[in-house]
């Protein structure tokens, strides 16, 4: 008599373990994918501006070519541009950070901030 009650309840322990296993499964896919490794610089500015710290602005890596220094350029400054809510010393800083890297920046442009 003890061994169906035995079993009952083993069955029944399995049962829970699984559908148990299925949801902490369903909510392991369900959470949010968070990134790894940071897609922006997000430091202060140093008072003149370096190529490391241009480099780190437009996300990309030391050894650039102008083709991939504008589309970093492009994606950096269309999230950060003034008409699209951004700032407009943030907006500079980008574009302070594609100059140094082309090699159009001089020395005396921090006057502006």
């Amino acid at each position: 008599m003890e061994s169906p009650i035995v079993v009952g309840t083993a069955v029944a322990a399995a049962a829970m373990g699984g559908r148990y296993l299925i949801r902490a499964w369903q909510a392991f896919k369900a959470r949010p994918v968070i990134p790894r490794a940071r897609r922006f610089y997000y430091g202060g500015f140093e008072k003149a501006m370096s190529k490391r710290e241009a480099v780190l602005i437009l996300g990309i890596r030391e050894p650039v070519v102008a083709k991939k220094i504008h589309e970093a350029y492009l994606r950096v400054i269309k999230a950060n541009h003034p008409d699209a809510g951004g700032s407009h010393y943030l907006a500079y800083k980008i574009t302070e950070a594609k100059d140094i890297l082309t090699g159009k920046h001089t020395s005396n442009c921090n006057s502006a901030f």
